[in-house]
């Protein structure tokens, strides 16, 4: 079987174990049906922008010509950094998608990916970001008014836990054993001072404090971890094949190396398949 086409990142489903399909142009392949077997993904050395499509030599920030990084509101800093949202200063870049996209209810939560993180995301991405991030278990723990209010709180919580995933780590399926109601506890009674402050300033149903969540666990369709992680890339190798042995978070995880499918898109792909 061979199809070809602009990849951007795996479509993901929460079943057990978790189901993704990897977009290619106009179509969806389960990659799942094809663990323990062999793929080819040669890269045509055609890229075109996510936004907008045009034909680039180049891409930046994980799909976008140069332009649309500097124009579409998805790519600015506040993406990454959402405590400096500027929306409220009326001067979002596209204040629309501002008003659908960041001033909207959103979750902070606590994750085991590569040991215990917090982590900020849309409520409507709910699992989504979990089982992109490769979590094990996920729980929630406070419900927000809007973007900027989740990345303060985050940024108070991240002074006492991570942030950040080790994608090394966490694709080793070595996963830390935490209590994540017992941190839950012990980061609640630290941050009550926090808590008041960002109330006063937005109000007391800004932040709603989530007592009821069960916690969230994901299995992944991973035949063999890889005992030695090396990284695969198209920037280096227009070909890149291997029995395909597991999928966490964006990654596939070949007995050659592993790639981050999200790295890449708007590339043209063309995909190969054998036993």
């Amino acid at each position: 079987m061979k199809l070809a086409g602009n990849i951007s990142k795996m479509v993901v489903t929460a079943t057990t174990p978790v189901s993704y399909e990897l977009p290619l142009g106009t179509e969806r392949l389960a990659l799942n049906d094809f663990l323990g077997k062999t793929l080819s993904l040669r890269f045509t050395q055609k890229i075109n922008c996510l936004a907008c499509q045009r034909s680039i030599k180049k891409s930046f920030q994980n799909g976008y010509c140069f332009p649309c990084t500097q124009k579409l509101a998805q790519n600015d800093l506040c993406i990454l950094k959402p405590e400096r949202c500027h929306f409220h200063l009326g001067t979002c870049r596209e204040p629309t998608w501002g008003q659908s996209h960041c001033m909207i209810p959103h979750v902070v939560y606590l994750a085991n990916a590569s040991g215990i993180k917090v982590g900020i995301t849309r409520k409507t991405q709910i699992p989504t970001r979990w089982i992109d991030q490769g979590a094990v278990t996920a729980l929630p723990l406070f419900e927000v008014a809007s973007r900027r209010i989740s990345g303060l709180l985050e940024v108070a919580i991240a002074k006492m836990v991570s942030d950040k995933t080790n994608w090394r780590k966490m694709l080793s399926g070595q996963d830390d054993s935490v209590d994540l109601w017992c941190e839950r506890e012990r980061l609640l009674a630290k941050m009550q001072s926090e808590l008041t402050d960002i109330r006063a300033q937005f109000g007391e149903q800004a932040i709603i404090a989530i007592e009821t969540s069960t916690i969230e666990r994901f299995e992944y369709p991973v035949l063999q971890y890889p005992k030695k992680i090396s990284s695969l890339s198209f920037d280096k190798t227009d070909v890149i094949a291997g029995t395909l042995s597991g999928i966490k978070g964006q990654y596939l995880i070949f007995d050659t190396g592993v790639i981050n499918i999200r790295k890449y898109g708007g590339y043209e792909v063309e995909i190969t398949v054998s036993n």
